[in-house]
């Protein structure tokens, strides 16, 4: 008789879907959108007076509540670029890759948290929140928190994963070019502009586009195609 258990129902071997690919899709297009509609409502010097809120204040509302989806989506992103690793995932790589997408994640919450405050504020007692200073020290924060730390967070995100992909095949050695020649902008780069800012939606896009169109009609899983190199495996 075998030892091994045998089952009541069947069972099936769960595999991550194909389509989830669609999250990162999702994710840089809220994400973006949301980046694009606050860097064009909000004047571009943080020292300007608050007067905008009066004006903009629905516009940066609405897409302050895109940035917790855009995080959902994010979270399933991680998810479906880290299958593809299968059980070549280096623990080193890989903690620094879930470490520095989590942190990146908590940012940007933070950002959003801080900046629905300050419209919060201001519809309660606007005279107050300028007077007092509580808004030009809170949208220093936001930025130096989005613009800074965000990004940073960002570029070794990408940095982590573009070193997996090359460790394990996992992914076209120009995809890894492209992350790491992205993720050199966001380390060096100090501005607030939002150009720099959609880099990382711009590149999840483009990753998330691959994993999506080169997995359709693939019938062994998520890795059946640019399936990783076993290490010390005959290539050919």
């Amino acid at each position: 008789m075998s030892s091994e258990a045998t089952p009541i129902f069947g069972t099936r071997q769960l595999r991550t879907p194909r389509a989830a690919a669609v999250a990162g899709i999702l994710f840089a297009v809220l994400y973006g959108t949301a980046t694009l509609l606050i860097s064009n409502s909000i004047p571009d010097d943080p020292t300007s007076s608050a007067d905008w809120l009066a004006d903009w204040g629905g516009t940066v509302a609405f897409a302050l509540g895109l940035i917790p989806f855009a995080g959902i989506a994010f979270l399933w992103f991680v998810g479906v670029v880290r299958d593809r690793f299968g059980p070549l995932e280096d623990r080193f790589f890989a903690t620094v890759f879930l470490g520095s997408g989590l942190l990146f994640l908590a940012m940007i919450f933070a950002a959003a948290s801080l900046a629905g405050g300050l419209l919060a504020s201001y519809r309660f007692d606007p005279d107050q929140l300028v007077d007092t200073g509580l808004y030009a020290y809170g949208r220093q924060v936001m930025y130096r928190i989005n613009s800074v730390y965000a990004v940073r967070m960002a570029g070794v995100f990408m940095v982590s994963l573009g070193s997996i992909w090359i460790r394990t095949g996992s992914m076209p050695r120009w995809m890894a070019v492209l992350t790491f020649g992205t993720a050199l902008g966001l380390l060096v780069t100090v501005t607030y502009r939002p150009w720099v800012i959609l880099l990382f939606p711009g590149w999840v896009l483009i990753v998330s586009v691959y994993i999506l169109f080169t997995n359709l009609g693939a019938r062994d899983g998520p890795m059946s195609v640019d399936e990783p190199r076993t290490p010390g495996s005959d290539p050919g």
